[in-house]
């Protein structure tokens, strides 16, 4: 079975053909960058992006929004993750929590999958913590910054796929295909 992962992070399409890999499941690369609506929720931005999509694409496609909560500063960044990363990033994070005893925060995954008629959601969620300093090479976006037990995702590098709020979507998303292919 194929199915189209419409995203323009690389990062993100790796973690998901290597977890779909072992669905028996080939992903093809989109690589677009789409227009986000903004809000406050992450399922609906996602549902949303999908449903415009639809109108753009032929056939069958997934989408995934992803974002960081933290619990001291109210979830944010949240939904407007991607922005505040390209903003302040990993280094403004930090700032951000400078002197703040409560660092708990987690990573929520939202995928969008068309069916060629309707959007369906499915999401994962990783919690953890925000570090007190940058740790690690092998991630991407805030993985340096995020601490799953002693290590941050970054610090992980494979063993963050085993774990993380992507995989959890994505496993929840694969295992509905497969039962509900043809």
């Amino acid at each position: 079975m194929e199915l189209t992962f419409v995203t323009s992070n690389e990062g993100k399409f790796r973690e998901a053909a290597e977890i779909a890999a072992g669905y028996g499941i080939k992903l093809n690369w989109k690589k677009m960058k789409y227009l986000e609506p903004q809000g406050s929720n992450l399922e609906e931005i996602a549902r949303l992006s999908a449903e415009v999509l639809s109108r753009e694409l032929d056939g069958r496609f997934f989408l995934e929004d992803s974002g960081l909560f933290v619990e001291a500063l109210k979830g944010f960044p949240g939904p407007y993750s991607s922005y505040v990363f390209k903003t302040i990033g990993n280094e403004g994070i930090l700032r951000l929590m400078e002197g703040v005893e409560n660092r708990r925060a987690y990573f929520l995954a939202v995928i969008a999958y068309f069916d060629g008629k309707n959007v369906r959601t499915f999401s994962g969620k990783a919690e953890g913590e925000i570090s007190t300093e940058m740790r690690g090479s092998k991630g991407f976006g805030y993985d340096p910054v995020f601490l799953y037990g002693s290590k941050t995702f970054a610090e992980m590098g494979g063993e963050k796929n085993k774990i993380s709020h992507r995989r959890k979507a994505l496993e929840t998303f694969f295992s509905y295909v497969m039962r509900n292919q043809g």
